[in-house]
């Protein structure tokens, strides 16, 4: 009986914090979700943003739980400036996850093409020209007319130039 004595204000902002942390997990998903139902998104990369706030979202309550509960802000700035020095090596070393992440969202909520457009990458050294089959976190999964299928990276879509090709079905007259 003493505990909630003593910590009568930290128990009142911890189930405030989780009753706000319910609240933002239903908003952003239902925000995530109309945009994707207005920009005819699919729906496991309409699933994967979400994943993506919500972790956001968790960091946050953890940040603001450690805050509530009266860890002193030197500690803190330890702990936080240590664990993101670890995460700062291992992140170097894989930078392109992290830009295929990355580049993955700027491809969800810019939408510039979508499955089923042919494109057309400009890369001097190796063109190419293929219809998207599927775009994933990290991957965006071509087809050329040939029928090889071509596993491209996100982040590299970002940086080279990309054309947005008529449908090659439209103009083909088909003959008897």
């Amino acid at each position: 009986m003493a505990f909630f004595n003593e910590y009568t204000k930290e128990l009142i902002a911890t189930g405030i914090l989780f009753i706000l942390l319910i609240l933002l997990r239903i908003i952003s998903t239902k925000l995530v979700r109309r945009y994707a139902k207005s920009s005819h998104s699919i729906e496991h990369r309409t699933n994967l943003v979400i994943k993506y706030i919500h972790l956001f979202i968790n960091i946050l309550v953890v940040t603001a739980l450690i805050i509530i509960w009266g860890v002193q802000t030197k500690d803190i700035f330890i702990a936080l400036s240590s664990i993101t020095t670890v995460v700062g090596v291992a992140m170097f070393a894989q930078w392109s996850i992290l830009s295929n992440i990355t580049s993955g969202i700027i491809l969800f909520f810019s939408f510039p093409f979508k499955i089923g457009d042919v494109i057309k990458i400009h890369d001097k050294d190796f063109p190419i020209e293929a219809e998207i089959e599927d775009i994933g976190a990290f991957h965006v999964y071509l087809k050329t007319n040939d029928g090889e299928k071509i596993i491209y990276p996100n982040n590299l879509l970002l940086q080279k130039g990309i054309s947005i090709m008529k449908n090659h079905f439209d103009d083909k007259e088909f003959v008897d």
